[in-house]
């Protein structure tokens, strides 16, 4: 936030201040809760608290034993395995359709653009629980239910309205005057989409893949209701050790999923700074 210049009346300081001091609250609200898990996975014990070894720092209070739990006990490997199998696939697939739907739905001659859009983007606003009980009674009925395919597919369909918004909103600053020369100089629709379109849309092609391989690989509701025990994920492993034994391995997870996260955020942001720049606006 740039500084109040030497004019600014009093009020407009005391509104800056207000407003930098509610930025920081909410902030604390916010991430704290996610970052308090962090430090309690390096409890030497097997608690979910702040023993008064780690209050008073010291060192043999923390251990790694957690984490060395989580990378040697196969039910956790089994998981990770599984989810970094399905959440791939899930997302080539959510990238592909997704991509697909929001390039031709940009076309101002499709009839029912809005009906249509508000269709595709429905499994993120209908509560999952109703998605998940849904595609259950469907599956079962082709065989999909507890099969790899059957998840994948499923996560697909719900990483799919992700990539439709992002792509659809990189199109919106898209000069279509760009397509209509490349088609003017002898170059099909698949040459033009590759050459033309796809370089100047992938920042949103690749916002929209990072948010569906997220929803995929945090997902546990359809996997719980789709999936059998061989397609177990890491959420489906953390919430059966909520639900049956209360293991502080499951913060060793949580904080390892934290550290992906912010690591995907960060790219997430570099490519909106990009598509910016490709754009000719100035990063905010």
């Amino acid at each position: 936030m740039s500084a109040l210049p030497a004019y600014a009346s009093t009020g407009q300081r005391v509104w800056h201040y207000t407003f930098r001091t509610i930025c920081g609250v909410i902030f604390f609200f916010l991430i704290f809760p996610i970052l308090v898990i962090v430090p309690l996975s390096f409890n030497a014990e097997n608690f979910f608290t702040f023993t008064p070894e780690m209050l008073a720092l010291n060192p043999e209070g923390y251990s790694l034993k957690h984490y060395e739990d989580f990378f040697t006990n196969p039910d956790w490997q089994v998981a990770l395995k599984n989810s970094f199998a399905i959440a791939p696939v899930a997302t080539i697939l959510a990238t592909a359709l997704g991509t697909l739907a929001a390039i031709g739905l940009s076309q101002s001659h499709v009839p029912y653009r809005s009906a249509i859009m508000a269709i595709l983007i429905s499994p993120m606003i209908v509560p999952l629980i109703i998605s998940a009980a849904g595609m259950y009674f469907f599956y079962s009925r082709i065989g999909l239910q507890g099969t790899y395919l059957g998840v994948v597919l499923a996560h697909a369909a719900l990483g799919t309205p992700f990539v439709i918004i992002t792509v659809t909103a990189t199109l919106v600053g898209f000069d279509r005057s760009l397509t209509r020369a490349a088609a003017s100089l002898g170059a099909n629709p698949v040459t033009t989409f590759f050459k033309v379109q796809m370089p100047l849309i992938i920042p949103g092609v690749v916002s929209g893949a990072l948010f569906a391989f997220i929803t995929s690989f945090d997902e546990v509701v359809v996997v719980l209701f789709l999936g059998s025990a061989g397609q177990k994920t890491l959420p489906w492993q953390m919430f059966t050790g909520l639900r049956e034994q209360i293991s502080p391995t499951i913060l060793a997870v949580a904080s390892l999923m934290v550290f992906i996260s912010i690591i995907l955020l960060t790219v997430l942001e570099f490519l909106r700074r990009r598509s910016e720049r490709l754009r000719g606006l100035t990063p905010s």
